[in-house]
């Protein structure tokens, strides 16, 4: 993992709201990883959840804008390996502007042939804790094209968002009605290369094309929390025991679910 950042990127990542790192992985780690995730994936099925959640894919409109498969670190020992690289933490925390950073969970996004495309949405307003410094990684495992659905960004926009959502359904713009200060600025397309990744904040508005080819464009991203985050009311991916345990404002730091990848004071 080429995981040393400038000042310039980091500047950029947190006026932007993502950054694009071309040749994030080698070649090595980039088959490596793209193993482990084929494997997991297989392994699941139509199982959406490795543990603690119940949901399988099924077949209407958000089921054919990706194959999607989460937690897999839970199952794949590769994965885990990456995903709770304490330089990727260390990483993520310069980007951030954090102290520490724990796991949220990650997820394998697969567009299948003649997919869907991703309306435009934001992260964190789905998940168990609200936090304007969360992060995620998105990995390419194959060339995210044009033609087969890269990613977009709208540039700036963590700064304007609150946590008003759109769902991933078949109206692509629905998040600028709720937003329209956003489209003060253009979308940035993000194609990359296998191996590059990009990095943004879970309130940067995103996107992804349809995949117009006859191949899979598979990736391997993995949303990151800051550690002291508190539990928002939210389930989201938390199983079901644990989500019952929980009460407004317990800080998120069970190390089953989301252990701890980097912190500074620990360091």
């Amino acid at each position: 993992m080429h995981t040393e950042l400038t000042q310039q990127q980091i500047q950029s990542y947190r006026e932007r709201g993502f950054l694009v790192v071309p040749e994030f992985l080698d070649a090595s780690e980039l088959a490596e990883l793209a193993t482990a995730v084929d494997q997991a994936v297989t392994a699941m099925g139509k199982k959406k959840v490795s543990v603690g959640q119940d949901w399988e894919e099924g077949d209407g409109y958000y089921d054919k804008v990706f194959t999607q498969r989460l937690n897999l670190w839970k199952i794949q020992e590769t994965v885990k390996r990456y995903v709770l690289n304490p330089a990727l933490g260390k990483m993520l925390c310069a980007l951030a502007g954090v102290e520490g950073i724990r796991v949220w969970h990650d997820q394998a996004l697969i567009k299948e042939p003649f997919a869907n495309p991703t309306a435009w949405h934001l992260d964190d307003p789905y998940w168990s804790f609200s936090s304007r410094d969360a992060i995620s990684i998105w990995i390419a495992l194959d060339d995210a094209t044009y033609q087969n659905g890269c990613l977009y960004f709208m540039p700036g926009s963590h700064r304007i968002a609150r946590w008003d959502n759109a769902g991933i359904g078949e109206d692509l713009g629905a998040l600028f009605r709720l937003y329209p200060e956003m489209l003060q600025s253009d979308p940035v397309e993000a194609p990359m290369r296998a191996g590059s990744a990009s990095f943004h904040n879970g309130l940067t508005a995103h996107g992804a094309g349809a995949n117009m080819t006859a191949r899979r464009r598979r990736a391997m991203t993995c949303a990151y929390m800051p550690d002291g985050s508190v539990f928002n009311g939210q389930q989201n991916i938390l199983p079901e025991a644990y989500f019952k345990s929980l009460a407004l404002g317990d800080l998120l730091n069970n190390e089953k679910h989301n252990p701890l990848v980097y912190s500074a004071q620990s360091s």
